[in-house]
């Protein structure tokens, strides 16, 4: 797909603005939800889950331009747009309602050195992550975060009459065919700027049907800031512990969305890349804890938005951390942004999810096609989708092993790096066929499939020569 900005590219400023929106409105919901829920979740009152929420917005947008931009060894350079993580969603609550929010921060600083930590490892474990790898983990990030989208249509709780209505159905549907056509008919910075227009028109088709909830808008502050060592730090070792375990998931995350930028902004990532975007991750976290946020991480969501408006430039998504830093500081701005209909989310959701797994595919198709790769793909494929689709499988489990593998991404990562370290590769070629890639298959099999008549012919004529 050939970009309409690249990466170190800056477009004219009203364009800029426009397209850094679609990536704040995509990630917004994300950033937002993971502080409502665990706030709800642990008790805590209206207006310190509102100082919660402004504080990682505050942070995202801080972490968002570091990485963008970059700062001294930290920062990956690429178009990367942080937030409070889901991954951490479980544990989080578990920590929060046992021992309360300074357990919780006191953990995820800790934790956070962890990351910093591995990144200095980065040349190393680079190694363990070939086009072979990154594919499975690019797809498999695409396809285990579709269920969000789904979650975002049904907009309502597991079981309830309400879930997937008719009307959600509808608005998601309608929001999905604008990006689609958008992306089609239009061309330049309107086709680039589709998931921000098809967010737009379902926001405005939901308004008649009354599926617009503005309460948010009206309660929020006008202006606010982040608090540092609000609810001060308590470390816990069975916290910290927990925690850790969380952060290495976000390891594999990240390195997998980092790939995957890399692939859609047509530019190798190479080891001291991911050390700079992972130092910047943990650093990230450990700012976050000062300030009383919640852990950030890489959102997945945006590296599709990447690839589908073909706008890798970095620029632009430094001034959607520009954009979080002020919803941040203006709760009224943020609340606009969140009061975007979920089945709006979840239709423009499909779209954006879909363009990560397309991501890995594109790069499974620059490896070899071999029986050894194909073993390696397919189980790696499986595991993590097999976690994905039925938690149950690790019901039995200890809790620690079950905060590992419950992540579909993580389960598949260990699975695929291991056989691709175990299983024998073969050192030459042994059948006419065997150098044939994926790649070459799918994109010319006309070409290949010609030399090799050509070369049955040739072979032909040969015999009958020497008859």
């Amino acid at each position: 797909m050939q970009l309409l900005y690249t990466l170190n590219q800056k477009p004219p400023r009203g364009v800029t603005f426009f397209l850094a929106l679609q990536h704040m409105l995509a990630s917004i919901g994300g950033i937002v939800a993971v502080p409502l829920i665990v706030g709800g979740a642990i008790g805590l009152p209206e207006n310190e889950v509102v100082t919660l929420i402004s504080a990682s917005l505050f942070v995202s947008g801080l972490a968002t331009i570091v990485q963008c931009i970059g700062v001294g060894p930290a920062g990956i350079r690429l178009p990367v747009v942080m937030g409070s993580s889901f991954a951490f969603l479980g544990t989080l609550i578990a920590i929060g309602k046992t021992s309360g929010m300074s357990t919780i921060l006191g953990a995820a600083f800790v934790g956070s050195f962890m990351v910093i930590i591995a990144s200095f490892y980065m040349e190393q474990i680079r190694k363990l992550f070939p086009n072979l790898v990154s594919g499975v983990v690019v797809t498999l990030i695409g396809l285990t975060i579709l269920p969000v989208a789904m979650n975002w249509i049904g907009d309502a709780p597991a079981g309830d009459p309400e879930f997937a209505s008719l009307p959600k159905i509808f608005l998601a549907a309608a929001s999905l065919a604008v990006v689609i056509s958008v992306s089609v008919f239009c061309k330049g910075a309107i086709a680039a700027s589709a998931i921000v227009i098809g967010l737009a028109a379902g926001y405005v088709l939901a308004i008649p049907m009354g599926m617009v909830d503005l309460t948010q808008l009206y309660e929020a502050q006008w202006v606010a800031s982040p608090e540092p060592f609000k609810y001060g730090m308590t470390f816990s070792m069975p916290a910290i512990i927990s925690m850790t375990l969380v952060y290495l998931v976000v390891v594999a995350e990240a390195t997998g969305d980092f790939m995957a930028l890399g692939s859609n902004c047509h530019v190798e990532v190479s080891g001291k890349d991911l050390k700079r975007g992972l130092l910047g991750d943990g650093l990230g976290s450990t700012f976050g804890s000062m300030l009383s946020a919640m852990p950030v991480a890489s959102f997945s969501q945006n590296v599709g938005i990447v690839g589908i408006s073909g706008v890798a430039s970095r620029f632009v998504v430094a001034v959607t951390g520009i954009l979080l830093v002020l919803g941040g500081l203006f709760p009224k701005l943020a609340a606009l942004a969140v009061t975007v209909p979920k089945p709006v989310l979840g239709g423009v959701g499909f779209v954006m999810f879909g363009m990560i797994a397309y991501a890995g595919i594109r790069m499974l198709l620059n490896a070899a096609d071999s029986r050894r790769n194909a073993l390696v793909v397919c189980v790696g494929l499986a595991s993590g989708l097999a976690v994905t689709l039925e938690p149950r499988l690790l019901q039995h489990f200890p809790e620690d092993l079950k905060m590992v593998f419950h992540s579909g991404i993580t389960t598949g990562t260990l699975a695929t790096v291991v056989l691709n370290q175990l299983l024998p590769k073969s050192k030459k070629k042994t059948t006419s066929d065997e150098g044939m890639t994926a790649k070459g298959i799918l994109i010319k099999p006309d070409k290949r499939a010609a030399r090799l008549l050509q070369a049955k012919a040739r072979r032909a004529e040969q015999l009958a020569a020497t008859k």
